[in-house]
C-alpha cells in the first residue's frame, strides 16, 4: 500500500511531491522521501516516520524553475523502517522510486554484488537502479537501458526512475502495482497511486495497464506495451473532488476496504512468507525463549481476531494461549506470570483501555508484543517488539481489512511459533504456507456474489434479531459478523459458538429470528449442520453461507470449496462484510460513520 509521486514541471516541484505524499498517507507508510534533479544535480530527503519529519528536512528546499521529481511513502518488507531503507534509492547518478516486490532480487543482488556493486539498504528496490546503471554503460540510450531492467525484473512493481544522462525524463512502468500519469495543459506530467494526489495538478489522466511502460519529458509521453509495441496515450478526464477520488469509484470507503482487501492480505505478506519458513525481521527469537503462555489482549474487532488466532496457536504451535478484553483484564487482578508473553492488538495502536494493559504486563516485568497498524502509535513504542499489519489507512469506522490483516500476521506468527518450537513437520509448514498464498485470492469479490447479497439483504430488514453462528475459528468470525452488522446496521445482533444454541438461545428461535449460519466443508461440517437443523425445526430463517448446498436454508450463499477451513475462513468474512453493508445502505443509514462510534477508542 506505499504510494508514489512524481512530477516534470517548473517552479512547483517540492509543492507537488510533497502535497502528492500528503494525500497518499491514508494508504499507510512508515517512512517517506523525495528526490529532485535540477540542472544536473540531485537534491534527496528521507525521514522515518510521520511525513511531517520529510517537510521539516525540506523547510528550507526551494527549488525554482524546470525540474524534475520522484517521491514515495514505503511500508517495510524487505528491510527495517530506516532511512537507508526508505526510498529513493540511489545510484551512481540515478534514483528509483518502487512500489511492489522484485521476486528475484536476491538474485540479481548477488551478480551486482559480484561485479563489484556496493548495496546501502536492504531493500529489494535498490537492485532496479543498480541494473539500470549496468546496463546505462552497454546500451544505446537510457531508454534502452531501462527496458532491459525492466525484463529482468520478476515480480509486481510499479516503478519511477530518474537519472542526471537525462535530466528532464522520469521513466516509469507498472506491471501489478497501480500507478497513474497526468497532464495538463502547460505541458507539465505529473505520476500518483491513486487519484487524489493528480487533483489539481492535472486535467487528463491515463491509467496504466500491467506491463505497461514509457518515458515523459517536457515535450513526450512515450507509452508502450508488453509487447515492446508503441501505444497511442488513452486519456481520461480528472474526477475534480478528492473525497470522491480517494474512493476510486466505490461508493463508500468501508465498500473500497472491502474490495482491497486482497492486495492488503499481500502486503502483509511480504518478505515474510518463504517458501518454507515464515520470516518475521522485525522479531527476535528470544523474545519466546522461556514462555509457556501467550495472552491475547483486544477490544472490538481485534478482540475477535484474537480469539479466533488461539485456536490457530494452540493447534499449530501447541503453546497455551488465553484471550482477554482489555477493559476487563484492567480491573480483574489478573495473574501475570513472567513466563507469558503479552500481546495487545489494536488497528491504532492508541487503543485505551487495550494501552492500560500493555502498561499493566510492562509494569509486571512480561515480554510483550503488539500486532498493530500504526508504526510510531503508543503502543509501538512501548511494547518490546512489534508487527506492523500494513493495512493502511481505514476511513471507514466498521473495521473490515484491518481485521483481515490481523488474521493474516497471527496465522503467520502462529506458524512462525511452530518452526520455534519444532512442533510441525517443514511439510506440514510448506502446506499452510501454499494455503496462505491462496488467501489474497479467496476475498476477491466476484461481481456475481456481490449482487447475490445485495438482492438478499432486502429480506432482513427487520426481525427481532439475529444469530450468527459458527464453531471452531468460525465462532470468533460469527462474533466479528454480529459486530459489523450491529455497527452500521443498529440492528440486535449476536455471535454465538453453533453448539450452544441448544443451552438456552435456541428458545428465541421463530420466523422472525434471522440465523446467519456459517458451515465450512473443511472444518466440523456435520457437527454445525447438526446445529443448524435444530434451529430451522424451531421454524428460525436461515442463512447458510458454505460450500455445500444445505436444503433447510431458506437463503443460500454458496462460498468455493478450498483446500484448507482458514481459506473458507477468509471467504466467509468477505460475505459477512457484504451482508452487512448491503444491510445498512437499504436501511440508509452511514455507512462510514455509524451513529455514536469512533474509529480509534482512546478514552475507557
Amino acid at each position: 500500500m506505499c504510494g508514489i509521486v512524481g512530477f516534470v514541471g517548473t517552479n512547483k516541484v517540492k509543492d507537488v511531491l510533497l502535497d502528492g505524499l500528503k494525500e497518499l498517507e491514508y494508504r499507510g507508510y512508515d517512512s517517506a522521501g523525495i528526490a529532485v534533479l535540477q540542472d544536473k544535480e540531485f537534491s534527496s530527503y528521507k525521514a522515518v516516520g510521520k511525513l511531517d519529519n520529510l517537510v521539516q528536512k525540506v523547510a528550507d528546499f526551494d527549488p525554482k524553475g524546470f525540474a524534475i521529481g520522484i517521491g514515495h511513502t514505503r511500508w517495510a518488507t524487505h528491510g527495517k523502517p530506516t532511512e537507508l531503507n526508505a526510498h529513493p534509492h540511489l545510484g551512481d547518478a540515478s534514483y528509483v522510486v518502487h512500489n511492489g516486490i522484485i521476486e528475484n532480487y536476491q538474485e540479481i543482488k548477488n551478480e551486482l554484488m559480484a561485479e563489484g556493486t556496493h548495496f546501502l539498504s536492504q531493500t529489494d528496490t535498490e537492485v532496479i537502479v543498480h541494473l539500470f546503471e549496468k546496463y546505462l554503460a552497454t546500451e544505446a540510450t537510457p531508454f534502452e537501458a531501462f527496458q532491459k531492467t525492466l525484463a529482468k525484473l520478476e515480480g509486481a512493481y510499479a516503478i519511477l526512475l530518474a537519472t542526471k544522462s537525462m535530466p528532464d525524463t522520469i521513466f516509469f512502468a507498472k506491471n501489478g502495482s497501480p500507478m497513474i500519469v497526468g497532464v495538463n495543459d502547460e505541458g507539465e506530467k505529473v505520476f500518483a497511486s491513486s487519484d487524489a494526489p493528480l487533483i489539481g495538478h492535472a486535467k487528463d489522466v491515463i491509467y496504466l495497464g500491467d506491463g505497461e511502460y514509457g518515458f515523459v519529458s517536457p515535450t513526450a509521453l512515450e507509452l508502450f506495451d508488453k509487447r515492446h509495441q508503441r501505444v497511442k496515450p488513452s486519456l481520461t478526464p480528472l474526477p475534480t473532488s478528492k473525497l470522491s477520488a480517494q474512493k476510486e469509484g466505490y461508493r463508500f470507503f468501508m465498500e473500497k476496504e472491502i474490495y482491497e482487501q486482497s492486495d492488503v492480505i499481500s502486503d502483509a505478506m511480504l518478505g515474510r512468507l518463504q517458501d518454507e519458513s515464515i520470516n518475521f525481521d522485525e522479531l527476535d527469537p528470544t523474545l519466546f525463549d522461556g514462555i509457556n503462555e501467550i495472552k491475547l489482549c483486544a477490544c472490538g474487532t481485534s478482540y475477535h481476531s484474537a480469539l479466533a488466532s488461539s485456536y490457530l496457536f494452540e493447534r499449530y504451535a501447541k503453546v497455551r494461549t488465553s484471550v482477554e478484553i482489555a477493559s476487563e483484564l484492567r480491573y480483574k487482578e489478573p495473574l501475570l506470570l513472567k513466563d507469558t508473553l503479552f500481546v495487545v492488538i489494536s488497528q491504532s495502536g492508541e487503543t485505551a483501555d487495550t494501552l492500560e494493559t500493555l502498561k499493566m504486563a510492562k509494569a509486571a516485568g512480561l515480554k510483550t508484543l503488539v500486532i498493530c497498524n500504526v508504526d510510531n502509535s503508543s503502543m509501538v513504542r512501548l511494547a518490546d517488539a512489534s508487527i506492523l499489519t500494513r493495512a493502511g489507512i481505514e476511513k471507514g469506522v466498521a473495521s473490515t481489512k484491518a481485521f483481515a490483516t490481523q488474521m493474516t500476521v497471527f496465522w503467520m506468527l502462529a506458524l512462525y511459533v511452530s518452526q520455534l518450537r519444532n512442533t510441525l513437520s517443514i511439510e506440514k509448514i510448506k502446506d499452510q504456507i501454499h494455503a496462505l498464498r491462496e488467501v489474497p485470492n479467496s476475498v476477491k469479490i466476484d461481481d456475481n456474489l456481490h449482487e447475490k447479497i445485495r438482492r438478499l439483504s432486502k429480506r432482513y430488514l427487520h426481525g427481532h434479531g439475529f444469530f450468527f453462528i459458527g464453531r471452531d475459528v468460525f465462532f470468533p468470525l460469527a462474533l466479528e459478523g454480529a459486530l459489523k452488522l450491529k455497527e452500521i446496521t443498529y440492528l440486535h445482533a449476536e455471535g454465538y459458538p453453533s453448539g450452544e444454541m441448544k443451552h438456552g438461545p435456541i428458545a428465541m428461535a421463530d420466523p422472525e429470528l434471522f440465523t446467519i449460519a456459517l458451515m465450512p466443508k473443511g472444518l466440523l461440517y456435520d457437527k454445525t449442520k447438526s446445529n443448524v437443523e435444530e434451529l430451522s425445526a424451531r421454524d428460525s430463517t436461515i442463512c447458510a453461507i458454505s460450500p455445500v448446498t444445505f436444503d433447510k436454508a431458506d437463503d443460500f450463499i454458496q462460498t468455493k470449496e478450498h483446500g484448507h477451513y482458514m481459506l473458507e475462513f477468509f471467504e466467509m468474512m468477505v460475505v459477512l462484510q457484504l451482508l452487512s453493508m448491503e444491510i445498512s445502505v437499504r436501511l440508509g443509514n452511514d455507512v462510514d460513520m455509524p451513529r455514536n462510534l469512533a474509529k480509534s477508542v482512546t478514552v475507557e
